[in-house]
C-alpha cells in the first residue's frame, strides 16, 4: 500500500503544477489536472490507509 501512497503524492503534485500552468497559459488538456489531482488525493488516502492485517 505504501507503493499507493507515493504515486498518489506524485500524481498531486503534478496536477497541480499542470493546474498552475494551465491557469498562467491555457493548453489542451488542462482539465486532465484537475483528474490527476482528484486521482492522487484518493491514491494517497487509499495507501495511507491500515489494513485489517496491520494491526496487531
Amino acid at each position: 500500500m505504501r507503493a499507493a501512497f507515493s504515486l498518489g503524492l506524485a500524481l498531486t503534485a503534478v496536477g497541480t503544477a499542470g493546474y498552475a500552468v494551465g491557469v498562467a497559459a491555457p493548453y489542451p488538456g488542462r482539465s486532465l489536472s484537475v483528474t490527476a489531482v482528484m486521482v492522487g488525493v484518493t491514491l494517497a488516502a487509499i495507501g495511507r490507509a491500515k489494513l485489517p492485517e496491520d494491526e496487531p
